[in-house]
């Protein structure tokens, strides 16, 4: 059963992160940013342009806006579509007005656990990673 609520905030979330990426991307001319931070090419934190930082850390980065901020962890092969509870229930809570449901880690965790139950969502096989993917395709409508 399609939770119209969960996918709203996933897509939002989603959203942010490809958002974030791109104005990395476009600072650095990549989005290997791990591979850029361990050669030594990119500091582990700093500014992408005034008002607008990012902090690389374990498997992903922090992006610290003005108003809010976006924590992602690259999934396998750099996958950027990937999600978790708490990184869904620390975005929820930045916008509270929004998604005031989801501001309580248990409800998001519950949520998720439909979604796998139903085999919308999984964990790739053979990986370390603790982010789920959609199992099919998804249009953010």
């Amino acid at each position: 059963m399609i939770n119209k609520d969960l996918e709203s905030l996933i897509f939002d979330f989603l959203s942010a992160v490809e958002t974030s990426l791109q104005l990395l991307e476009d600072k650095f001319g990549s989005r290997s940013l791990h591979q850029l931070w361990h050669e030594k090419k990119i500091a582990q934190r700093g500014e992408i342009f005034k008002g607008v930082s990012y902090q690389l850390h374990g498997n992903g980065c922090m992006i610290e806006y003005p108003e809010h901020c976006v924590d992602f962890d690259f999934g396998p092969n750099g996958r950027t579509d990937g999600f978790d509870a708490w990184r869904l229930y620390n975005y929820a809570c930045e916008f509270p007005e929004k998604y005031a449901k989801y501001t309580n880690l248990a409800a998001v965790e519950s949520a998720l656990n439909q979604y796998i139950q139903e085999d919308i969502i999984k964990k790739i096989d053979n990986s370390t990673s603790n982010l789920y993917f959609f199992t099919q395709p998804k249009n953010a409508n």
